[in-house]
């Protein structure tokens, strides 16, 4: 027969494999909520967590209405953070919320370079929503999105003139890692990136809330022959990408940062 002190181990080792994985897969949980998960079975709430779009979206509005300030342009300067903070702790989509803040890691910019709150917002909805998915994929809408081609100055990559700066840390940061490539790639990545660039929102000031979007300029674009990554072709910036997901390098960078 199972004592009471033995049942109550069991439990609390139930509790804290559950609240182990809140803190791992989300932001923890209170103890009502870990209590609700360990009663069903570990394999079915991983699931849930890796399939969050089958919970509710969280109520921002209901937030904003009992907290007023935090929808106020001062929090939407700040990029949405207090929003952001609410979201962590409250949402019921755990891992949709944790991974974003993962690739926020990743993927590094801030406001304080381009100071325009609306493309901080809709870079964090970006890995929100496809955080979970396809590292190409998510390399594709990260070199189309306006907040990262500022932030490493891919408006300023042209044909005739080329930055290298996304290339680099394209390679260097955010997929392979340092000693996966040549300075011949950066410059060849550069090259197949000329022309990805955004179109520009109405002047920051007073209020910066115009919305930016990517642009590709055809007649920006080096459509010259590209060697890279001993790959050759009339590569562009997407071709670059599909290229780089196949290296081991950018198996073993993904899976250092997870």
């Amino acid at each position: 027969m199972t004592t009471l002190s033995e049942s109550r181990g069991e439990v609390a080792t139930g509790i804290a494999l559950y609240a182990h994985l809140l803190r791992r897969a989300g932001f923890s949980a209170t103890r009502a909520q870990i209590e609700a998960y360990a009663k069903r079975p570990y394999e079915e709430v991983v699931e849930e967590l890796l399939n969050p779009q089958g919970q509710p979206e969280i109520d921002e509005d209901r937030f904003i209405r009992y907290y007023p300030h935090y929808g106020t342009l001062e929090d939407y300067n700040g990029g949405g953070a207090g929003r952001w903070y609410y979201r962590m702790v409250n949402s019921e989509r755990h891992l949709q919320e944790k991974i974003a803040f993962f690739w926020h890691h990743v993927f590094a910019t801030a406001w304080h370079k381009t100071e325009h709150s609306p493309t901080i917002i809709t870079q964090i909805e970006l890995f929100r929503q496809n955080g979970l998915g396809n590292f190409s994929d998510i390399l594709l809408d990260l070199s189309r999105d306006p907040a990262m081609i500022h932030w490493l100055d891919n408006n300023q990559n042209h044909s005739n003139r080329i930055n290298e700066n996304y290339g680099r840390e394209l390679m260097e940061l955010f997929s392979m890692g340092i000693g996966a490539y040549t300075e011949h790639d950066i410059k060849e990545a550069a090259r197949a990136f000329t022309g990805w660039t955004y179109r520009q929102p109405m002047p920051l000031y007073p209020y910066g809330a115009w919305e930016s979007s990517y642009e590709y300029d055809e007649n920006d674009h080096d459509d010259g022959e590209k060697e890279f990554l001993g790959h050759k072709g009339n590569f562009n910036g997407q071709d670059v990408i599909d290229i780089i997901v196949k290296e081991e390098s950018a198996a073993r960078f993904i899976c250092r940062h997870l």
